[in-house]
């Protein structure tokens, strides 16, 4: 009987590197660190809306709480995944960052929140209908612009976690104060000395680890309150439509519109970023896949009290760290989400550690991130120089809005929602330049004059006998990469250059291509 599954499901399951099963102690104590990770960013949107909106420290609570639960669910749907939703990625799932400026337009301008909620359910819902169109042009993503915007992802989020080791709040007393940056620093060298000294085990939870050194120095310094854990009520179930029944205005929806498609590009960016760190294999069905549990969780959101959802990048941060690939690993993390958003004293916990601590950490995750980018732009070729150019104006582009945030003041409000993220300015640029410089005009280009590696094909020299990748093992004789596919072994250094020739010209497209030219 044909199934219906999508190309992520009906992947033959236990062959790729994101299916490998951990046993359950250790499956829990990296669920756990990938919430730390995200939770001083997951809780950092609904305390900026609230405050902007004027809620008490109740409904702030609310709104805390919502966005645990929501992102736990959509993590969860997100890692897991259902037929035809679902990258079944080891990505974490949280509010969005892009989405503010909008939501506080919008309550500037009188709409209220119950306008931000109806402008987030269809401008999602719009989303999740063009998410296989959006997919599609996955191949113009080369190197060349994934590498730049992985880069960018990692220089964006370094700002973060300098905020975090000064206090994260500049009107709060000690922000910048030297306590706070030792605290950071305390934490940074913890995670060093584990790395490098901890072993197998402590080595991969060197972050968890650090964390928890870090909030047992503040707890002792004075640095840590944890006297307000336990007031209030233990369980609280989400409430829906708490603030009233959404109401739809076309200019907040169509201002949504333009963030949902950054979220894309965002999510996308991620999703590619986790296939260069894993070794798993992408295409645009699977990226699809990811785009429309992106989107069914944000528009799923506002019932609870909660708005747009994408990937979370630290969290990709953590996998490059650690080296877990396991999506089972980040699934029981959402699970552990849902739990938290329904248990406020367990979120009181995590709420009490200082982020000066947090910060400390996420020098380490972000700059890996940046240092995937890195690696993946040594892949490029860069003769001619229009690559070089593609990355230098792409970085330099995403570097406006850190340096100078005020740049884009002066332009209508949909470009600054567009240009205000780093991230989306260096993504349209690279996307832009790699069309005008390596496409237009071009049916078929020589893919390794652009940095590609053409829909994942390999072939193997002589020479690079040796040179094998994580994943790839000899099986009955035959040489199999990390997702079970046979590579192809030239016969001599003469036949294999000629093979990828043909590869880059276009003319083998096929893993059956590439074997009957070996064995011709």
């Amino acid at each position: 009987m044909p199934s219906s599954a999508s190309p992520a499901l009906s992947h033959e399951r236990g062959s790729r590197p994101e299916d490998e099963r951990l046993g359950a102690g250790r499956t829990v104590a990296y669920a756990v660190q990938h919430i730390l990770t995200m939770y001083g960013g997951l809780i950092a949107v609904p305390l900026v809306v609230a405050s902007a909106a004027g809620y008490d420290a109740a409904t702030t609570a609310l709104l805390v709480a919502a966005a645990l639960f929501v992102g736990g669910f959509a993590t969860f749907l997100q890692a897991w995944g259902l037929p035809r939703i679902g990258s079944q990625l080891p990505l974490v799932q949280g509010v969005s960052f892009t989405g503010i400026a909008t939501m506080l337009s919008v309550l500037a301008t009188g709409g209220g929140i119950q306008s931000v909620m109806g402008s987030i359910m269809v401008a999602s819902a719009f989303g999740f209908l063009v998410a296989p169109f959006f997919a599609r042009v996955l191949r113009f993503f080369p190197p060349v612009v994934t590498g730049s915007i992985i880069t960018t992802i990692g220089i964006t989020l370094v700002p973060v976690a300098a905020s975090w080791s000064m206090g994260g709040d500049e009107k709060a007393p000690g922000y910048g104060s030297l306590g706070n940056i030792a605290l950071a620093g305390v934490t940074l060298l913890a995670v060093l000395l584990l790395s490098k000294f901890g072993g197998a085990v402590l080595s991969r939870l060197a972050i968890l680890v650090a964390i928890v050194v870090g909030t047992v120095v503040a707890w002792a310094t004075g640095m840590a309150d944890f006297s307000h854990v336990g007031h209030g009520p233990w369980v609280a179930l989400p409430s829906p439509f708490h603030f009233g029944a959404p109401t739809f205005h076309m200019a907040a929806i169509v201002a949504m519109g333009i963030v949902i498609l950054v979220n894309m590009a965002e999510t996308t960016a991620d999703i590619l970023a986790l296939s260069e760190i894993t070794g798993s294999r992408i295409n645009s069905a699977r990226i699809a896949d990811g785009l429309r549990a992106d989107m069914l969780s944000s528009a799923v959101a506002p019932v609870f009290n909660s708005f747009t959802q994408t990937a979370f990048v630290q969290n990709v941060g953590l996998v490059a760290i650690t080296k877990v690939k396991s999506r089972y690993v980040v699934a029981l993390g959402g699970v552990f989400m849902v739990l938290l958003g329904m248990l406020p004293v367990l979120g009181q916990v995590i709420a009490a550690i200082p982020l000066p601590v947090m910060g400390g950490a996420g020098f380490v995750l972000f700059g890996t991130v940046m240092s995937s980018g890195i690696r993946t732009l040594a892949r490029v070729d860069y003769r001619g120089g229009m690559n070089l150019i593609i990355v230098a104006v792409s970085l330099s582009f995403g570097m406006v809005p850190i340096v100078v945030p005020t740049f884009y003041d002066a332009f209508p409000d949909w470009v600054g929602i567009i240009f205000s993220s780093g991230i989306s300015s260096a993504a349209v640029a690279a996307l832009v330049m790699n069309f005008f410089f390596n496409e237009m005009g071009r049916s078929r280009r020589t893919t390794e004059a652009m940095g590609m590696n053409t829909v994942g094909l390999r072939v193997l020299s002589p020479r690079e006998a040796g040179a094998l990748q994580d994943g790839d093992q000899f099986v009955d004789g035959r040489l199999l990469d990390a997702q079970g596919q046979e590579i192809p072994f030239a016969s001599s250094q003469e036949q294999y250059e000629s093979v990828r020739e043909r590869i880059n010209a276009g003319e083998l497209t096929s893993l059956e291509d590439i074997r009957r030219a070996v064995d011709n």
